[in-house]
């Protein structure tokens, strides 16, 4: 799956990409109880579970191994996040690509070239010229 926004122009933004046993939601609309600012969709079958707010909080009220198992998933996200954005604020093109296929080699399989490039917050060109080892 791939959870990603629109700008004005009509780009797509790859915000998170996932795979099996991970779950993927808009934090922000959750807690704001607000319509998302992002599409999710799936790039393979999934099986998909939807939760209204009120059924959530019953649920982590009423069995304390679902609020630990959530809180676990969200410190995971959270770190994985941190790591991303200093990749993308510190690293170049061929650096954030390596780290990419490090952290998540299966990715490159699973994902068309330009959900990956968007992902990275390249073009496909440059995802391209790095895979070539034609890095600018």
């Amino acid at each position: 799956m791939r959870q990603y926004s629109t700008d004005e122009k009509g780009a797509e933004h790859v915000i998170q990409l996932g795979i099996e046993t991970w779950w993927m939601g808009d934090r922000e609309s959750i807690v704001t109880r607000t319509p998302s600012k992002y599409n999710i969709d799936a790039w393979e079958n999934c099986e998909l579970l939807t939760i209204s707010h009120t059924d959530t909080v019953s649920v982590l009220d009423q069995i304390p191994s679902v609020r630990k198992m959530l809180q676990v998933m969200e410190e995971k996200n959270s770190i994985a996040n941190q790591k991303r954005l200093n990749s993308t604020i510190s690293l170049a093109a061929d650096s954030r690509y390596a780290e990419f296929v490090k952290e998540y080699p299966n990715f490159m399989q699973r994902f068309p070239q330009h959900i990956i490039a968007s992902y990275l917050g390249i073009t496909k060109e440059t995802l391209s010229r790095v895979r070539r080892g034609n890095v600018l």
